[in-house]
């Protein structure tokens, strides 16, 4: 598998009733709006989700950031059999 490296790209949208900008390697904005159409959500109302989620977090992380850990999140919890039996995101075994 060719992985695509590319510096990020700056993309502006209206979240909260007020623009932004993020930048977002090419491979994140695909996944993004895929996670946005399979969700029924527009791309602008997935990220104010997933902002709002991120500054609930004790030390919230950047917007971008945000999104990046959301969407290997997504995947790690589409993938995996912890997903299923209710294992947290973010715990690690020892």
């Amino acid at each position: 598998m060719d992985i695509p490296y590319h510096p990020p790209v700056k993309r502006s949208l209206a979240i909260h009733g007020h623009r932004t900008s993020i930048s977002l390697e090419p491979i994140f904005w695909d996944l993004l709006k895929r996670a946005a159409q399979e969700e029924g959500l527009a791309l602008a109302a997935l990220v104010a989700r997933i902002d709002a989620e991120r500054i609930q977090a004790e030390t919230p992380p950047g917007l971008a950031g945000a999104i990046r850990v959301w969407l290997a999140a997504r995947i790690i919890a589409g993938s995996s059999p912890e997903a299923d039996s209710g294992g947290s995101i973010g715990e690690i075994e020892q």
